[in-house]
């Protein structure tokens, strides 16, 4: 079918012949970006949550912060880390025989008298957070940059089809064109590229395995007064690494309030507790009088 646009429309395309051709185009792009969102946001079909130390489930439901929270709460609850009265950590023995590489790092940086809230910084502690974060991405519980990348594919594209409307309406304007229409299409677009632009650091199977552990792990619930002596280091750093920091208060005001745990969990953004670890109607012909040389929203669109 051949269009004829009217005398003065815009780009020689009429207002609704373009409003069709681009509300398709969105459409289109908003399903597929959603479909390929799912698939890379998948993860693994079963993940083995028997597998996973608290340090790794710490991670995946915080972050670099709760994970290495999760490492001081084990520590701290074999008696190993504590902290001094200037509130720089201490020693108060040797590692166990299996101490994975972040509990070797914090039991470093507290052997050089560092702060707790400086734990992030240290590069012993850097580098065994990036170990834990490659062998997540590995068993596909943790997202790579490129596959975050590719999840952000259709925020590209939806921007690219905003940039497209806007610079619509602005040759619509000029020529004095109506454009209302287009508008409120935009502004839906405009919103979903922004949430498709947000992308979690782990998976959906991260998420399955998230639930099921906390659903395993209730009497871990800082609420329910753990007896932390009887789940050992293992049971107090999935306290931390499920529940937050919450879980070291309860395991030992006294350490949390020495090392300041709570003013590091109000400046990270208020993650004490843990994380839980990513277009009309009306009368719209607003850009000029005639609506296509014909009067009225239909003769010539209101998409510019």
């Amino acid at each position: 079918m051949t269009v004829i646009a009217a005398p003065g429309d815009t780009w020689g395309v009429s207002g609704p012949t373009f409003l069709r051709i681009y509300l398709l185009a969105a459409l289109v792009v908003v399903v597929g970006s959603i479909v390929h969102r799912r698939r890379v946001l998948a993860g693994p079909p079963a993940a083995d949550i028997s597998q996973l130390t608290p340090q790794q489930v710490a991670f995946l439901n915080g972050g670099n912060q709760l994970a290495i929270w999760a490492s001081l709460g084990g520590l701290r609850g074999t008696g190993i880390v504590g902290v001094q009265p200037n509130r720089r950590l201490t020693v108060g023995g040797q590692l166990p025989v299996g101490a994975t590489p972040l509990d070797r790092a914090v039991h470093h940086a507290a052997r050089r008298n560092l702060y707790a809230s400086e734990l992030g910084r240290d590069g012993w502690v850097v580098r065994a957070l990036e170990q834990l974060r490659d062998g997540l991405q590995r068993q596909g519980l943790a997202l790579t940059q490129a596959q975050r990348l590719s999840a952000r594919r259709g925020s590209f594209l939806l921007l690219s089809l905003v940039l497209l409307g806007v610079v619509r309406i602005v040759a619509g304007l000029a020529n004095d064109r109506p454009i209302g229409f287009l508008i409120l299409l935009l502004i839906p677009l405009a919103v979903a590229a922004a949430l498709i632009a947000r992308v979690p650091w782990r998976t959906r199977a991260a998420d399955v395995a998230l639930r099921e552990l906390r659903r395993r792990n209730l009497h871990l619930l800082p609420a329910s007064a753990p007896a932390y002596s009887t789940y050992g280091a293992a049971g107090a750093a999935l306290g931390v690494a499920l529940f937050g920091t919450a879980s070291l208060w309860a395991m030992d005001p006294g350490f949390a309030e020495q090392a300041e745990i709570q003013r590091q969990a109000l400046s990270a953004g208020g993650t004490s507790s843990g994380g839980t670890s990513c277009g009309g109607g009306g009368s719209s012909c607003g850009g000029g009088s005639s609506c296509g040389g014909g009067g009225g929203c239909g003769g010539g669109g209101c998409g510019g």
